[in-house]
C-alpha cells in the first residue's frame, strides 16, 4: 500500500510496513497532532490511587454526569446559561461527526476545504449530498450544513470569532458544525472568542479531549449546542459509548488548569521558532495559528521516504483537496526534535530547491 493511501497521521509502524521500509530503532512522529509535552507530575500518583479494576468491571455512567458538569461549569464562564443539558460526551469528537452526519442523508452539505477527511467519509456513508468550497464567501444559500475545522486541520488556519459570527448570521438556515479539536493549541492573536451556541441555535461546536490530554487511545470528546440539538444527537449515540476509563482520566485532566496553560505557553514560543528555523533552511511554510503547519516540497514521496529512513515521520497531504501532495504537514514537538527535522530537511533531495523552482 503506498503511503498516500493512509488517510490519517500517527501509527507510524503501519506506514513503515506499507512502504516496505524496516522499522528504525527510534521513531519521532511529526505526523500526529497530539501534545508533545510529557504527562503532568500528578499523573503517577493519580494513576496509582484510582480504582482501575472498578472502571474496567463496571458499566460506565451513560450520562457522563460528572464530566459534563465539569465541562458545563467551565463553558459557563464564557457562555452565560450553559448547563449540562448543553453538553454531550462522545467517544472522541469523531463520534460526534458521524452522529451529526446521520441526520443529513440526501441533504445538501458543504465542507470548507481543505479539511479533515472524516467529515466527507461520514457524510458519504449516510448518503449526504456533499460539496466543498475554498472560501466562506462561496457558501451556497441553500446549504443545510456547513462543516469547518477551526483551527483548521491540515492548514493551521483560523477564522476569527467576529468573522465567523457574521457568517453564521448571514446563513441562519444553515447548521454550522464547528470542529474546535485544536482550539487548546491556538497561538497568536486575537485569542479565541467562543461561539455563543445558545444564542446561535444553528451552531454545533465539537471539542476533543484526546489531543491535549494524552487520551487518544481512550477516545473522549464532547459537543456543545442548544438543548434541543443535544437531545437529538443523544437519541442516536450508542449506549455506554464513553467508557469509564476515558471519563475518569478526562475529568482528572480537566481539573488541572495549569497543564493547559503550560501547553499553550510552550507552543506559543516553540512553534514560531520551529517555523522560522524551517524557513531559514529555505522552505516555504504556510501561515498557521496552531501547533502544526504545512511545508512546501517538490516531491512529497521522496521527501517522506528520506525522512522515514532517518526515523522521522511527517504527514502527506495527497488526500486533502487543494493541497494534493504539494506539502507535508509537520507538528511541533520538543525543541531538540524539531531541530533534528530541520537539519534532515536541509539534507533531503527533492525538497526545498525544486519547490522554489516550480
Amino acid at each position: 500500500m503506498p503511503f498516500f493511501e493512509r488517510s490519517h497521521g500517527a501509527n507510524p509502524e503501519k506506514l513503515y510496513a506499507a512502504m516496505g521500509l524496516p522499522l528504525p530503532e527510534k521513531i519521532i512522529d511529526f505526523s500526529t497532532n497530539t501534545n508533545a509535552l510529557p504527562w503532568p507530575s500528578w499523573y503517577e500518583s493519580w494513576s496509582e490511587s484510582w480504582d482501575l479494576r472498578r472502571c474496567l468491571a463496571s458499566y460506565p455512567d451513560d450520562e457522563a454526569t460528572a464530566l459534563r458538569s465539569e465541562i458545563a461549569q467551565r463553558e459557563s464562564r464564557h457562555i452565560e446559561g450553559c448547563s449540562v443539558r448543553n453538553v454531550l460526551a462522545v467517544n472522541g469528537s469523531n463520534e460526534a461527526v458521524y452522529l451529526i452526519a446521520s441526520f443529513f442523508g440526501g441533504r445538501k452539505t458543504v465542507l470548507w476545504q481543505p479539511v479533515y477527511g472524516e467529515y466527507l467519509r461520514a457524510l458519504s456513508a449516510y448518503g449526504a449530498d456533499v460539496s466543498g468550497v475554498f472560501s466562506p464567501d462561496d457558501l451556497p444559500r441553500d446549504a443545510e450544513a456547513f462543516f469547518l475545522c477551526n483551527p483548521c486541520n491540515p492548514t493551521g488556519g483560523y477564522i476569527e470569532g467576529s468573522v465567523l459570527e457574521k457568517l453564521i448570521l448571514r446563513h441562519s438556515r444553515t447548521l454550522f458544525v464547528v470542529d474546535e479539536a485544536y482550539v487548546d493549541f491556538l497561538i497568536g492573536s486575537p485569542t479565541h472568542a467562543p461561539i455563543d451556541f445558545l444564542r446561535h441555535r444553528n451552531v454545533v461546536v465539537l471539542r476533543s479531549l484526546t489531543k491535549i490530554f494524552h487520551l487518544c487511545g481512550a477516545r473522549i470528546g464532547y459537543v456543545l449546542a442548544c438543548e434541543e440539538r443535544i437531545a437529538q444527537l443523544g437519541t442516536r449515540r450508542p449506549t455506554w459509548s464513553v467508557n469509564s476509563v476515558a471519563q475518569a482520566a478526562a475529568l482528572a485532566f480537566m481539573k488541572d488548569g495549569a497543564f493547559v496553560r503550560e501547553t499553550r505557553s510552550f507552543y506559543a514560543e516553540e512553534t514560531p521558532r520551529f517555523v522560522a528555523a524551517t524557513e531559514r533552511a529555505g522552505f516555504k511554510v504556510l501561515p498557521t495559528r496552531t501547533h502544526f503547519f504545512l511545508v512546501e516540497v517538490a516531491d512529497d514521496q521522496k521527501v517522506m521516504e528520506a525522512l522515514l529512513k532517518r526515523g522521522l515521520v511527517v504527514r502527506h497531504t495527497r488526500n486533502f483537496p487543494g493541497l494534493d501532495g504539494r506539502y507535508i504537514r509537520v507538528s511541533t514537538r520538543m525543541p531538540e526534535e524539531n531541530d533534528l527535522l530541520v537539519r534532515a530537511l536541509q539534507e533531503t533531495p527533492n525538497g526545498r530547491q525544486e519547490a522554489f523552482l516550480r
